[in-house]
């Protein structure tokens, strides 16, 4: 489990940055003393702007078997996002249908099926409400392209910083307010469920008054 930072990026893209997928096989190259290609399997991935948990795999049928349980939905992750704007109610269930602009590289949330349109379904709760923002806890049904940047936007609440959807200002250090928490899930090989929490990003005053 990796705890990525704002900024960084999963898996190689045309930017050329060097990605966590590379960092972490000359981790393990170097932790266990490996000659030759290291293995490393890219299981999910989260916006460059996003922080939290990122899981790899470190061998072919992990990947395989970790593949399978995301895609049959037999994990469960937990979000936390800081808005700005009072959500309708402490807590909902939100239903859109997202249709991605791949040119502007985001998703559009409606409320009514339109051509080219999935849909999208997830929870949230009002866990803090702080000075300025709201804390919210969000648990996916659905993994949709920036599902939960959009549709927290369609619901009159832009995450803090995430200009692409309407927030009125980006963050300092270029980052978005949402974080990977929490996720859970069944060893591939052993079995046994396990639980990865994610720490609130170093230095934020805000994210560190969420957990005060």
């Amino acid at each position: 489990m990796i705890n990525k930072r704002s900024g960084d990026i999963v898996q190689g893209d045309k930017t050329g940055d060097e990605p966590l997928s590379e960092v972490v096989k000359k981790y393990i190259a170097k932790k266990y003393n490996k000659p030759g290609a290291v293995y490393l399997g890219v299981i999910h991935r989260l916006d460059r702007p996003t922080s939290g948990i990122v899981i790899f795999a470190r061998t072919s049928k992990a990947l395989s078997r970790l593949n399978k349980a995301f895609a049959e939905r037999q994990t469960q992750k937990t979000y936390w996002a800081l808005v700005k704007n009072t959500p309708p109610t402490a807590t909902g269930t939100l239903t859109h249908y997202l249709k991605r602009n791949a040119k502007q590289n985001k998703s559009y949330a409606h409320s009514k099926p339109v051509p080219d349109s999935k849909k999208a379904v997830l929870d949230y709760t009002v866990v803090k409400q702080l000075k300025t923002f709201y804390l919210l806890e969000v648990n996916l049904h659905t993994g949709r392209h920036h599902q939960i940047r959009s549709q927290l936007a369609a619901l009159g609440c832009p995450i803090k910083g995430d200009l692409k959807y309407g927030f009125d200002r980006s963050n300092p250090d270029g980052s978005i307010s949402l974080l990977s928490r929490k996720l859970t899930l069944t060893h591939p090989v052993k079995k046994e469920e396990m639980t990865f929490i994610a720490q609130v990003p170093e230095g934020d005053v805000v994210w560190r008054a969420c957990v005060s």
